[in-house]
């Protein structure tokens, strides 16, 4: 059997005081551990969109009527607010879900070896986000489903996914300084061409506060603008990012450039062509709610698609510790 370590006093006020260096020194998690773990918390990030679509597609948004209780006098959902009430609690009951895998990647960024501040901070980061938005999430409850919190709502749990991803991708990463791998002129197309994709979601939460889906049975404020008008600049706006990423697709062809950034276009391209035909389809057949779902998954997925091909552009190799050369050791022996 494993001893079990005695716990001093001095390690209980240290406990007390930063717990999270006390388990850095008695926890070292393998590589592939804190990579697995900023992945979960990436997972979680997207599934909590996906949840969240769920709620507002059942007409659960006031489910839970206040916050943070869900009814007056109740922290939980009663029976008689029936499947509407249980939707919603689930969905905030996921928010701790999401809190516990950001807190499982903070632990494990803190006490992986060598320690990695970046990492830590990009955990930490998530951490306030979730926080922000609980707290947001809250308010679009107050104020009634109100389609303009609804969609900033919407857009910190993007800005979650990205600081997600970008941790994820620094957990296979080292430490020096970035090398690029492709010129300027590349790089200046691919910040374009993420522009346009945060165009894009931005202008899909208005198509989303114009349309027909508010979230709740009762009469919900809609954006006072034509649905099907912003629904074509939506898909203007698609295409837009279509042409960019062909664009980009080929002029990495022509320069040669590595296969990472070229696999990682092909996949964004991939992943663009199913949430056009979802998009389409969807419209075309006046929005069913699964497919609006879906189509709210597809915009998570182009979403974390675009920023990987923003983190292909370059690598960051890891910090190798110099040594002596042996032939100085030679000399300093004679």
């Amino acid at each position: 059997m494993v001893p079990v370590p005695k716990v001093t006093r001095d390690d209980a006020l240290r406990a007390v005081r930063n717990p999270l260096a006390l388990i850095a020194d008695r926890w070292t998690p393998s590589t592939r551990t804190v990579q697995r773990v900023a992945l979960a918390a990436l997972v979680m990030a997207v599934v909590i969109v996906c949840t969240g679509g769920a709620v507002r597609l059942t007409g659960s948004g006031l489910g839970c009527p206040t916050w943070p209780e869900c009814t007056d006098g109740s922290l939980t959902t009663t029976r008689a607010m029936g499947i509407h009430g249980a939707i919603e609690f689930g969905n905030r009951m996921l928010t701790y879900v999401l809190c516990a895998a950001v807190g499982w990647a903070i632990i494990a960024a803190r006490a992986a070896k060598p320690r990695r501040r970046s990492l830590t901070r990009l955990g930490w980061a998530q951490f306030w986000l979730v926080m922000g938005n609980a707290v947001l999430g809250g308010f679009v409850v107050l104020v009634g489903l109100n389609p303009y919190t609804v969609a900033c709502h919407f857009l910190l749990t993007s800005a979650l996914i990205a600081v997600a991803a970008l941790m994820w991708q620094r957990t296979r990463e080292g430490d020096a300084p970035p090398r690029p791998l492709v010129g300027k002129a590349v790089a200046q197309l691919v910040k374009v061409l993420v522009a346009a994709t945060v165009l894009l979601i931005a202008m899909g939460t208005v198509v989303t506060g114009a349309g027909p889906h508010a979230g709740d049975s009762s009469d919900v404020y809609r954006m006072p603008i034509s649905w099907e008008a912003v629904s074509k600049v939506h898909a203007v706006l698609a295409w837009v990012v279509v042409t960019l990423t062909f664009a980009l697709w080929f002029v990495l062809k022509a320069v040669d450039a590595p296969v990472g950034p070229l696999h990682r276009t092909r996949e964004l391209f991939l992943v663009l062509l199913a949430q056009g035909v979802i998009g389409y389809t969807q419209y075309f057949l006046d929005l069913p709610e699964a497919l609006v779902g879906l189509h709210m998954l597809g915009s998570a997925l182009v979403w974390i698609a675009v920023l990987r091909v923003l983190f292909s552009l370059r690598e960051r190799p890891a910090v190798v510790a110099a040594v002596p050369a042996q032939q100085d050791v030679r000399l300093s022996a004679v």
